[in-house]
């Protein structure tokens, strides 16, 4: 047995969560929608962050960069690397003769990738876009720079596209394309959301929305948690959409979640293995960076992480049994949604929806550009 990872039981796989009359709906709020953050705060770093004691559910208001305060020297704090990518783009049809068809532009999203030159994506107006389609997206100066096939339709609407190969897709997309603010944003992304909508340590690309947790961080808190002996370790989780999408059944053990990619380098491994064995706090940047060491725990069944890439749809809800994270950095999450019965499943649902009712009343700024919680 590794000390400092319980161990998991042999059915962990099939029945990981005892409280299976839970309902979806068990998970609602009642939110004011000018309370959705629509822009970030004027600088990095400024959010208000509420405190919670999850043993007692005790809260505090508080602001994020008392962040040093919380931790400890020999905390572990875990940041989510990924970078997103520019993964909004804005394509035409094309006629039978290789020409512009007269049906407007087509948005594309990018979802994730599905093998080489292959990508998941969603498309507006869908109906006009049938297998077999030709797309091209054009740069500002009318050259078109991708081309891509549509080659199958998915049960939920979306499409698969098989892209002609280019030398550095990303570098395109940097070009082309534009940052995939989520819907409840109700604005065209602008400049700034290239930085804004970014952590400061991201560095893999492949999100297709931002692990926004660590979109608090500053460079110049890092180096304040290093200097009082925190130590950071970087995991990647690429976050895709089906973490956000609304859950169409009712009750919370009918829940499952789309596979999303992530990796644990050696270092990572190294610090995550030492931390849990001397019994230190392991402290998780965002409901990604949970999902990856969860799965890592329950892959490696108690015995040391080894370093490793693969994929999960780890969901996590009342009922779980943690064993890797001790505390959480989070930002305020949808109703009904599976990080907000994650969180739940971390500080309890009681807790938790008393929490929200507190940021609510104390007009927090709730969602991706918003304000976050503590949870220790």
């Amino acid at each position: 047995m590794f000390l400092g990872i319980s161990s998991l039981p042999a059915s962990f796989n099939e029945h990981p969560h005892p409280m299976t009359h839970l309902r979806v709906a068990d998970f609602d709020f009642e939110l004011p929608t000018e309370l959705i953050a629509q822009q970030p705060p004027a600088e990095r770093g400024q959010s208000r962050m509420l405190v919670m004691d999850r043993g007692s559910g005790a809260l505090r208001d508080a602001s994020f960069r008392d962040l040093p305060k919380l931790l400890h020297p020999g905390d572990l704090l875990v940041l989510n690397d990924s970078r997103v990518i520019p993964a909004r783009l804005y394509a035409h049809r094309t006629t039978s003769r290789g020409q512009q068809a007269s049906t407007g532009r087509i948005e594309v999203l990018l979802t994730e990738p599905a093998g080489e030159n292959q990508w998941r994506a969603l498309v507006r107006p869908g109906r006009k876009v049938a297998i077999g389609e030709i797309l091209v997206f054009p740069a500002a100066s009318g050259e078109t720079v991708l081309k891509a096939e549509v080659i199958e339709r998915g049960l939920f609407g979306d499409r698969l596209l098989r892209f002609d190969p280019v030398d550095d897709f990303f570098a395109i997309l940097d070009r082309i394309g534009h940052m995939p603010l989520p819907p409840y944003i109700r604005r065209d992304d602008a400049g700034t959301d290239r930085e804004r909508y970014q952590t400061v340590f991201s560095r893999d690309p492949g999100s297709v929305a931002a692990p926004t947790a660590g979109l608090h961080f500053t460079p110049q808190i890092l180096e304040e948690l290093t200097a009082k002996g925190v130590e950071i370790a970087r995991v990647t989780l690429h976050v895709g959409l089906g973490t956000f999408a609304p859950l169409r059944v009712e009750h919370v053990d009918e829940v499952h979640l789309h596979y999303e990619r992530y990796a644990i380098s050696p270092e990572a491994a190294g610090a995550i293995n030492a931390a849990a064995r001397s019994a230190r706090r392991i402290v998780a940047v965002g409901t990604t960076v949970v999902r990856t060491l969860e799965s890592a725990a329950q892959r490696f069944s108690g015995e040391p992480i080894q370093p490793h890439s693969g994929e999960t749809d780890i969901f996590l809800s009342p009922g779980y049994n943690f064993h890797l994270v001790s505390a959480m950095l989070t930002n305020f999450h949808l109703p009904q949604s599976s990080l907000l019965m994650l969180v739940s499943a971390f500080a309890g649902r009681e807790q938790v929806l008393a929490a929200y009712a507190h940021a609510v009343r104390q007009k927090y700024r709730f969602f991706s550009y918003g304000d976050c919680m503590f949870l220790g």
